[in-house]
């Protein structure tokens, strides 16, 4: 994949990339079960990914809005430990989680696809979002994937992140 030159510039500083939850690491629809229990469907491609860039030394974080058992479960799967549900200024969460790893807002990415996440993309160093994001938020981002939400948005983020830094290990 070939990425543009001042994005491959951006994404090299990074340090802390945070993601969104519904519409990022999903497709965004929120599905409920007879009993009431909701369901998400993540992409195993994009849970590769997220392990990839932890084991780069990138920290990954998860800063949503909503609150799921379901997020916790994938989170712990992927051995995320920065997760954060239920957050409405999800900018200040960022800043904080910046300050207690060690790095700066201006080398953190958020990942993002709505209108709750144009606060904390004019704050983060680089703000991404998917193509199936608000128009809004997709105006607002340095980057928009190829790839939708919950389809390996998250995948080719690893990608832009790891050849930013010379250390995309497949080619």
């Amino acid at each position: 994949m070939a990425f543009p030159a001042p994005v491959l510039e951006r994404a090299a500083d990074i340090e802390l990339v945070a993601f969104d939850v519904d519409g990022v690491l999903t497709d965004g629809k929120l599905y409920y079960s007879d009993d009431g229990r909701e369901l998400k469907a993540f992409h195993v491609q994009d849970g590769a990914a997220l392990k990839l860039l932890l084991s780069h030394g990138i920290v990954v974080a998860i800063i949503t809005g909503r609150s799921s058992s379901i997020v916790t479960r994938r989170a712990d799967e992927l051995g995320i430990a920065h997760v954060y549900q239920g957050v409405a200024d999800k900018a200040a969460v960022l800043a904080a989680l910046a300050e207690t790893v060690g790095t700066t807002l201006e080398r953190a990415a958020y990942v993002g696809d709505d209108l709750p996440d144009l606060g904390v993309f004019s704050r983060a160093g680089m703000a991404i979002s998917v193509p199936n994001a608000h128009p809004a938020a997709a105006a607002a981002a340095d980057y928009v994937t190829l790839a939708p939400g919950g389809a390996g948005a998250a995948r080719e983020i690893a990608q832009l992140f790891l050849e930013a830094r010379g250390e995309w290990p497949y080619g």
